[in-house]
């Protein structure tokens, strides 16, 4: 009868004794021990096969995440990259609508000079306009002054109205 959940050792196998029989070992024990010793070393080879078994799945595994690891590390390490070239363009970009903002400043502010410029030369010479038209004005109405004080001087009795003589006023 053999046990199911013997496991033979090293130790086992020295200590075994096989008993004294007339002529020898009983051979009913050594066969016995011989085929408990076959069944544990068939256990243990698919116990072996299945351990290389594992381990060469283990290994592949541990392929697979190294690959994995090496490809996340070169996306990342791309991933870097991208985003500094990515930072470096933007800031190019910045600093171009900056100067072209510069510019454009620049040129509105020399139009608005150059519109000041014309306004105040509209203003002066709009003043001057305003000034000689005052002036004539003064002369206009200081002529007309003088007429009327002139008129004024005159008598009544010098003018003459058409169908009057200059005693009848009164």
């Amino acid at each position: 009868m053999i046990d199911e959940t013997f496991h033979l050792t090293a130790l086992d196998v020295r200590r075994y004794d096989f008993g004294r029989a007339l002529r020898g070992y009983d051979p009913d024990r050594v066969e016995q021990f011989r085929a408990q010793v076959a069944e544990e070393l068939e256990r243990l080879s698919r116990l072996t096969q299945e351990l290389e078994s594992k381990a060469r799945s283990f290994h592949e595994q541990l392929r697979a995440f190294r690959e994995r690891d090496k490809a996340l590390n070169e996306a990342l390490v791309s991933a870097q990259q991208l985003r500094t070239e990515i930072r470096d363009q933007a800031e190019r970009e910045g600093q171009l609508v900056l100067r072209e903002a510069q510019v454009e400043a620049e040129r509105n502010m020399e139009f608005a000079r150059a519109e000041l410029t014309r306004m105040e030369d509209q203003v002066s010479a709009l003043d001057r306009i305003r000034r000689t038209f005052i002036a004539q004005m003064r002369a206009t109405v200081e002529r007309q002054l003088a007429e009327l004080t002139a008129a004024e001087e005159t008598s009544p009795a010098r003018l003459n109205y058409p169908g009057s003589s200059g005693a009848e006023q009164g």
